[in-house]
């Protein structure tokens, strides 16, 4: 048995169609088998709520009198990109503000137009015979604006990776924050309600097909950026009217550390052509691995610790190390069904029709990393191979004696066996012998909390150790912890001064 595209859009039109949402489809298999839910089911509707950094819109402000040419703009101090045309722009979803940081941002300015609210435009140029004028400063709404079209280049990924943090300190990143030690695991997506993962094989999600975007009837355009389904990674360019969305499916945020990122929800109608289409749409999260990625190693290919699926995120815990690690999600699950319910009310309303791709998505493609032309250099390359250290047996004095015939302000402290525990400066010494009841050997001075550096790790991380940490010195370790060398901010300095040789 198949059904046509033709025959579900005569259901829908004459109110006789059977839409799910795709949480109840694998019960439906289960119960009628696979044959009887394609006789059952015509449509099943899909949705997904989350952080989508990759949105953002066209707009269209009219021209104002003398016209002005805007050359560089801002909506509420966030600048927007005016190299287009003279009164159009695009704005990013996490363009930061120029006044409030990463507080405020794209993404913000975008709920504040969807939410009825007063967007400040100001806009300069150098001034032409045909734009004369050279600069405007106006209160815009929504209606004001000619055209304000959401184009977002990379939307409703397939799957999206989790996050931890092996490190001894606290990250924030676009995973939100990772507590030290493997502290706390974030994910991402809504498993298998997403839209998708119901059509892995691309059949009825491709270019053209209408779908729910923003809280309004949207369209796919395309592959998204880093479109990689043959990594099981595939993703969306999608397209909107931003004045029929609504605040209820378009939210801002902050996440603290990285900036501001926009929440969107995402949802499509696939339509139930034969048994294929059936196990697709059944699939379920213990079906869908992900894996979990240490984002303390600052890579581009971090290690993976281990593989999830979407069921053991979705438990509340992972066993990550032989411990059990509590997890969080950055969407909403209840959001997304959300979509997913609105949706099939459109479509049992005669609404929303289902259309097929007028061009299917590439399935082979596989995202590449950046070509890279100019080597960046690596700490080893530049950092101080003698080393001077001390135990943390040894007498502060002795410490002392070292700072000053290695001509050096930091000294590495070994254990017995040779491992870094900690390090010791001349503050440190010169602190000890104002007070000497602190103690005598070196142990009782050290900092035992080392930002490190590897050999391996490029330089410009390492600069960047030193100024979030307010420290001029890294020691060098390798895999089992020994000092192999030590980078200082003069070594830095040295570097990006010019005097590199490569």
């Amino acid at each position: 048995m198949e059904k046509s595209i033709h025959s579900i859009n005569e259901k829908i039109r004459d109110g006789s169609v059977h839409v799910i949402t795709a949480d109840r489809m694998p019960a439906i298999v289960q119960e009628l088998g696979e044959e009887g839910a394609l006789r059952e089911v015509d449509v099943v509707t899909t949705g997904t709520f989350g952080a989508m950094c990759s949105s953002g819109a066209f707009f269209n402000f009219g021209h104002s009198d003398p016209p002005l040419k805007m050359e560089h703009l801002w909506l509420n101090d966030v600048e927007a990109y005016g190299g287009i045309a003279a009164v159009d722009a695009y704005l990013g979803a996490t363009e930061q503000s120029t006044t409030r940081g990463e507080s405020y941002g794209g993404a913000h300015v975008l709920e504040d137009f969807v939410s009825g609210g007063s967007v400040e435009l100001r806009a300069i140029s150098r001034g032409t015979d045909c734009y004369p004028r050279r600069n405007i400063t106006t209160d815009l709404h929504l209606e004001d604006l000619n055209q304000a079209v959401m184009v977002n280049p990379r939307n409703a990924y397939q799957r999206y990776n989790a996050a931890t943090n092996t490190t001894d300190r606290t990250l924030f990143t676009y995973m939100g924050m990772l507590l030290p030690g493997c502290g706390n695991l974030t994910y991402s997506g809504a498993g298998a309600l997403a839209p998708l993962p119901n059509d892995p094989n691309l059949r009825t999600i491709g270019s053209g097909i209408p779908i729910f975007l923003g809280g309004a009837k949207g369209m796919v355009i395309g592959e998204g950026t880093q479109h990689s389904p043959a990594t099981g990674f595939a993703t969306l360019m999608v397209t909107g009217d931003l004045k029929q969305m609504s605040p209820d499916f378009l939210r801002a945020a902050t996440m603290y550390g990285y900036g501001a990122t926009l929440y969107v929800g995402v949802g499509a109608a696939i339509p139930i052509l034969d048994v294929d289409m059936v196990r697709s749409t059944a699939i379920t999260d213990d079906q869908i691995t992900v894996s979990v990625i240490d984002y303390g190693i600052p890579q581009r290919d971090r290690p993976a610790l281990r593989s999830v699926t979407y069921a053991d995120l979705k438990s509340g815990k992972v066993e990550l190390r032989g411990e059990e690690v509590r997890t969080s999600p950055l969407s909403s699950y209840r959001k997304a069904l959300q979509v997913a319910t609105t949706l099939k009310t459109w479509v049992e309303k005669g609404e929303f029709t289902i259309a097929l791709p007028t061009r299917h998505l590439d399935r082979t493609m596989r995202s590449r990393p950046l070509r890279e032309t100019k080597r960046t250099p690596r700490v080893r390359e530049i950092m101080d191979r003698q080393v001077v250290s001390v135990t943390e047996d040894e007498l502060i004095r002795t410490a002392a004696e070292k700072l000053l015939k290695g001509e050096t302000n930091h000294i590495p402290v070994l254990d017995r066996v040779g491992k870094l525990v900690g390090i010791v400066t001349t503050y440190d010494v010169s602190k000890a012998v104002l007070r000497p009841e602190k103690g005598g050997l070196v142990r009782d001075i050290m900092t035992r909390r080392v930002i490190r550096t590897t050999p391996e790790e490029t330089v410009d991380i390492a600069a960047q150790k030193l100024e979030k940490n307010n420290i001029s010195a890294l020691p060098v370790v390798d895999s089992e912890d020994h000092v192999i060398g030590m980078l200082t901010a003069i070594d830095l300095g040295k570097l990006f001064g010019g005097r590199w040789q490569s």
